[in-house]
C-alpha cells in the first residue's frame, strides 16, 4: 500500500524536486502540499508550488501556509543570518533560489483552507496515521500544533528536512530551515509524534552530479529535463558559493527526505538520539544532538549521512515515470 504523506514545502528548486519524487512514486499518494514562506515568500512559493503540481498532477491540492515565522519576527535582537544566498558566475548574480521556478504561471488556485487549518480538519479526521514531510520551516505544523496538540496521535511520523550536526548554512551554528523558525521546530520535536530529521550531515553526503543530470535527461522525461535543469543550476551556485567535498556536485536536500520514505537506504547511519532546539542567542536554529554516551532520554532520529549512488539511481527510476518531454 502506498504511504500517504502531506508535503510542506518553501518551493524552492529542491522543493521543486521533493514535489516531483512524491507525484511520481508509487510508493508514496501524495494528499495534499501545502506552502510556508522560507526559501521565498509566500507568494512565491505558492505560485511555484502550482506550477508544478499542475505540470505533472493539477488533481493534488495545495494549501497556501505560513507568511512568517511563529513568533522570530517579533523579537528584533533575534540573530541574523550569514548564509551566502547568491554566487556570482560569469559576471551575473545567480541565486540557488530564483524567484521562478522554469515552468508556465499556474492556472490551478490553492484551495480555500490555510494550511494549519487543513492540517487540523484532516488529522482529527483521519481514519488512519498520515506521514507529513516538512521541508521547509516548520511554521505550518508549529501553528498546526498550537492550535490542536491532539492531532499528533493520528500521525505516523513526521519526517523534517532540516537541522545539522556538523554542517550548518545560516550561521555558525544553524540550518536555515530550523533557524527560520526554531520555536515551530520545538513544537514539532516534542509534539509527541515520532520524528525523522534528515540534516545537513546526510543531504550533503547524498549528493548529485552533473552525470546524474545526464541521466535524469536522458529519460526524454518532463520530471527528468526539470530536474536536471535545477539540479545543474544548484550545482553551479554550490561550486561558485558553498562547494562540496565532491566537485561539480549539489545538495538537493528536499527530495532526499521524500526518497527517505521510498526506500530508507538513502540514509546511512540513522540513530535514536536526545535533540533539543536553540532557541536565541548563539545557538539560535541549532539543532543540539547529545553527545553523551547514555542520554537522559532519546526523543527522536537523526540521519548522519547518505548515500549518494542509491540516492540518484532511485530518482532515475522515479523521474522515468509520468509525461514525456
Amino acid at each position: 500500500m502506498p504511504r500517504k504523506i502531506i508535503l510542506d514545502v518553501d518551493t524552492g528548486s529542491d522543493d521543486a524536486v521533493a514535489i516531483m519524487t512524491a507525484i511520481l512514486a508509487q510508493d508514496i499518494e501524495l494528499l495534499a502540499v501545502c506552502t510556508v514562506a522560507g526559501n521565498l515568500d509566500i507568494d512565491k512559493t505558492t505560485e511555484n508550488t502550482l506550477r508544478v503540481v499542475e505540470a505533472l498532477d493539477p488533481s493534488v491540492p495545495v494549501y497556501r501556509g505560513c507568511a512568517v515565522p511563529l513568533v522570530k519576527n517579533l523579537v528584533p535582537t533575534r540573530i541574523a543570518p550569514s548564509f551566502r544566498v547568491a554566487a556570482v558566475v560569469d559576471g551575473k548574480e545567480v541565486h540557488i533560489h530564483e524567484d521562478e521556478v522554469p515552468l508556465p504561471k499556474a492556472t490551478i488556485k490553492e484551495q480555500r483552507l490555510p494550511a494549519p487549518a487543513y492540517y487540523v480538519e484532516t488529522l482529527r479526521e483521519a481514519k488512519e496515521p498520515l506521514t507529513l514531510v516538512a521541508v521547509g520551516p516548520l511554521t505550518n505544523l508549529g501553528a498546526a500544533f498550537a492550535i490542536d496538540p491532539g492531532i499528533a496521535k493520528n500521525i505516523e511520523e513526521i519526517v523534517v528536512m532540516g537541522g545539522g550536526d556538523r554542517i550548518t548554512n545560516a550561521t555558525a551554528n544553524a540550518e536555515f530551515n530550523i533557524w527560520a523558525d526554531p520555536e515551530a521546530a520545538n513544537w514539532v520535536l516534542k509534539c509527541g509524534a515520532k520524528t525523522t530529521w534528515i540534516p545537513l550531515d546526510a543531504t550533503h553526503a547524498a549528493y548529485l552530479t552533473m552525470d546524474d543530470c545526464a541521466s535524469f535527461r536522458a529519460l526524454h522525461t518532463l520530471a527528468g529535463n526539470f530536474a536536471a535543469d535545477l539540479i545543474e543550476h544548484r550545482i553551479i551556485v554550490h561550486d561558485a558559493a558553498q562547494p562540496l567535498e565532491v566537485k561539480n556536485s549539489a545538495a538537493v536536500h528536499d527530495a532526499l527526505a521524500v526518497c527517505y520514505l521510498i526506500d530508507p537506504k538513502v540514509i546511512i547511519n540513522l540513530k535514536e538520539v536526545h535533540l533539543e532546539i536553540g532557541i536565541g542567542d548563539y545557538g539560535e536554529g541549532r539543532t543540539f544532538v547529545d553527545p553523551r554516551y547514555y542520554p537522559d532520554t532519546l526523543n527522536a532520529r537523526f540521519a548522519f549521512s547518505g548515500d549518494s549512488r542509491r540516492f540518484a539511481g532511485l530518482l532515475t527510476k522515479i523521474f522515468a515515470k509520468g509525461p514525456k518531454a
